[in-house]
């Protein structure tokens, strides 16, 4: 697997790998249906330092396939907010677990990151497995969040991440 920035002449990868209403229904900020243009104007956004933003690809046979993005935007609230997804035949195989792990693991030590939030829909139990995995606990509040591809807001289960402590890390 690669973690690797997005650039231009991904476009066209994006859009088809990401194209699925089933993916799309599941993010916050993405149209649907999904098209190239859309791929481009993603591709075109400024890139932060400390919101970085990845496409994932997956090593088969000799060839790296397009299979997902993950990233850490600011959320309604200003926090650090980690949001994925990855295209429907890479389902069910650890593929988002470790590329998740990886980058959390990246921003805890890049950016001395000791929190970091995320959630998912009340109907994506999946993305919230993923997220167990990786030591997100859920805070218990459920907030409306707008689903553009859906065209309505819908219940999102927030979950939140925090670093081991200096005396949990020594204890592992």
């Amino acid at each position: 697997m690669t973690l690797r920035p997005g650039w231009r002449e991904d476009a066209p990868a994006l859009a088809a790998a990401i194209a699925h209403e089933a993916v799309v229904r599941m993010l916050a900020r993405a149209p649907w249906p999904y098209r190239l243009d859309d791929a481009e104007a993603f591709l075109a956004l400024p890139s932060r330092i400390d919101e970085p933003s990845f496409l994932i690809f997956e090593h088969v046979g000799g060839e790296a396939a397009l299979v997902g993005g993950i990233g850490v935007h600011r959320d309604e609230a200003g926090e650090r907010e980690l949001g994925y997804w990855l295209t429907p035949p890479a389902w069910g195989r650890g593929l988002m677990t470790e590329a998740a792990g990886a980058v959390v693991a990246t921003l805890s030590q890049s950016l001395r990151l000791t929190r970091l939030v995320s959630g998912h829909y009340l109907d994506n139990p999946a993305s919230g497995r993923v997220l167990a995995k990786l030591g997100f606990v859920a805070t218990g509040e459920v907030r409306v969040r707008q689903s553009i591809a859906r065209g309505a807001e819908v219940g999102c289960v927030v979950m939140e991440w925090r670093a081991p402590t200096t005396e949990a890390a020594l204890a592992a």
